[in-house]
């Protein structure tokens, strides 16, 4: 999360235009919806309006649209006809999935769209819509109330794209749920970024960063497997590891005590039984792992079941790098593993 008093910096770098800062951060005007460049010519909404990000992709995950006269996500004094062609697409219908066929009735190379998005922001093209869409939803977990009420300022005359996005990704709306099982979901601030934890008043079945690459699919699979409906809310599991993100990140917990729902195989829940037992401020890797399990040729399953799993920092598959010593791969991001591995170690040191 971006402190208080950059916060101040950007604010004023918003103010005067501040070309220097291009690339720096956006900001996200919630009295309009809309997320801008610093350069922005619009006029300037008051500093209680504004939420600012370091990337184009954590303000689209916060349900901000591109501003129309500013365009963040095209290239400072260029404006890309490919870039706006898409986003314009998007635009028009945020809440769709992308496939080869949507490229080529727009005549547009696919792997120049991933290639322009890619290099100018970070992300490609289907992460920029994906990230559209996951924002939609996500936006109402982070708010908390029924989406059935949602009239959000997504650029609509009514809220039907984002119910039709929410639906999609989360289950049927609560005007259709009847007695259907329900999950709930809520948004967390956390000290590596946002994350969402979806729970019923038992136990906790998700917990990931939002911008975790596949998040949508893993949400799809968990509605299908407890053929429940997740809407927002919160839940005594939900408000048991907010509480104790807090005080790991703080430095204060290394054991969590939230009850969990683990959703796998058989060999999935060894796999993950045996992820709780590293001791925090420690690392194995794949191969140990299976050798440990009595598998000894099955690290490229045990790897598998490590990168299924749907509880991060809880179920630490942080902790398991490569047998070289390289970090290896995390659904989080490797700067993220880097830093829960550096701050388990710190806190290993000082106990």
């Amino acid at each position: 999360m971006i402190p208080a008093d950059r916060k101040q910096v950007y604010y004023q770098a918003l103010i005067d235009k501040k070309s220097e800062y291009e690339g720096i951060f956006y900001v996200g005007v919630k009295t309009t919806g809309v997320f801008c460049r610093p350069t922005c010519p619009a006029r300037k909404p008051k500093f209680e309006n504004c939420e600012f990000y370091e990337t184009a992709k954590e303000a689209l995950l916060a349900s901000f649209r591109p501003c129309q006269r500013c365009r963040p996500l095209s290239h400072p004094n260029h404006v890309s006809e490919l870039v706006r062609k898409l986003v314009e697409a998007v635009e028009a219908n945020p809440e769709h999935r992308w496939r080869e066929e949507d490229f080529r009735r727009l005549s547009v190379d696919a792997s120049t769209a991933r290639r322009q998005f890619k290099k100018r922001f970070g992300m490609t093209f289907v992460e920029y819509a994906r990230a559209r869409r996951m924002g939609m939803a996500l936006k109402q977990i982070r708010a908390g109330s029924a989406v059935i009420d949602a009239q959000l300022s997504t650029g609509y005359e009514s809220g039907s794209g984002f119910r039709d996005a929410f639906s999609r990704i989360m289950g049927a709306a609560p005007a259709q749920l009847g007695e259907q099982r329900i999950l709930k979901a809520s948004w967390l601030d956390t000290r590596l970024g946002p994350m969402v934890a979806i729970a019923d008043e038992q136990a906790l079945y998700l917990l990931e960063f939002v911008d975790r690459r596949g998040l949508e699919r893993e949400i799809e699979r968990l509605r299908k497997r407890t053929k429940a409906a997740i809407i927002p809310g919160s839940t005594s599991p939900i408000k048991s590891i907010e509480r104790e993100l807090t005080d790991y990140f703080a430095g204060r917990l290394t054991e969590f005590k939230t009850p969990v729902n683990l959703l796998g195989s058989p060999f999935q829940k060894e796999v993950w039984d045996q992820l709780r037992r590293i001791p925090p401020g420690q690392t194995t890797s794949y191969a140990h792992l299976a050798a440990g399990m009595g598998k000894p040729s099955a690290y490229r399953a045990v790897a598998q079941a490590n990168g299924a799993n749907q509880l991060a920092i809880l179920i630490p598959c942080h902790r398991v790098i490569n047998s070289n010593g390289e970090l290896g791969g995390y659904g989080g991001g490797l700067s993220r593993k880097q830093w829960l591995l550096d701050h388990e170690k710190l806190g290993s040191v000082g106990e």
